[in-house]
């Protein structure tokens, strides 16, 4: 398994996680006032997420920029 494919699992993975610990605040909200670790529950995944939606996004240019490379040199 390369790099892409595994970062593209691990995205898909954590967005999974980061909507159960989205829903499971608000379900928290519904009963009262939520202890502090689940309200910040849902940032870790979203950091990751971040880095590795960045990466994706990222890689169709690099890519791109490579072949021309290749092309030329």
């Amino acid at each position: 398994m390369d790099w892409s494919k595994w970062i593209r699992q691990t995205h898909r993975w954590l967005s999974i996680i980061f909507t159960a610990t989205v829903v499971a605040n608000f379900v928290t909200m519904a009963f009262g006032q939520p202890p502090a670790w689940v309200v910040y529950s849902p940032l870790p995944p979203l950091f990751l997420l971040l880095f590795s939606g960045l990466y994706m996004f990222v890689l169709p240019y690099v890519a791109k920029t490579r072949s021309v490379q290749r092309a030329i040199g």
